[in-house]
């Protein structure tokens, strides 16, 4: 199963609201991320530094591009926007024990 990963960084004073929005995330956003073929989602927060890690059932072309296409997720990205900072680069792995 390919995976993605993602990371980012949570704008000064955001923290909070950060983790509100995500202990109250949308029901649809759950359901476009599975239709996305998106699993074992998490997110880890190291101060104000984020990374995400998550599978795909159907690949991550299909994941990225689902993603890219949706008007829901483009409105929970934008209402994220205020609070947080993505990272161009994301990072690669370089080690995996199976």
């Amino acid at each position: 199963m390919e995976k993605v990963t993602w990371r980012a960084q949570i704008k000064e004073g955001m923290k909070e609201e950060y983790i509100r929005r995500h202990n109250e995330i949308w029901p649809e956003m759950v359901r476009e991320l599975k239709q996305a073929g998106v699993c074992n989602y998490t997110i880890w927060l190291d101060g104000d530094l984020l990374f995400g890690y998550y599978e795909c059932e159907r690949g991550a072309a299909f994941a990225l591009e689902y993603q890219a296409n949706s008007s829901l997720i483009q409105k929970w990205e934008a209402s994220m926007h205020p609070i947080m900072t993505m990272f161009k680069n994301n990072p690669r792995q370089v080690f995996e024990l199976k």
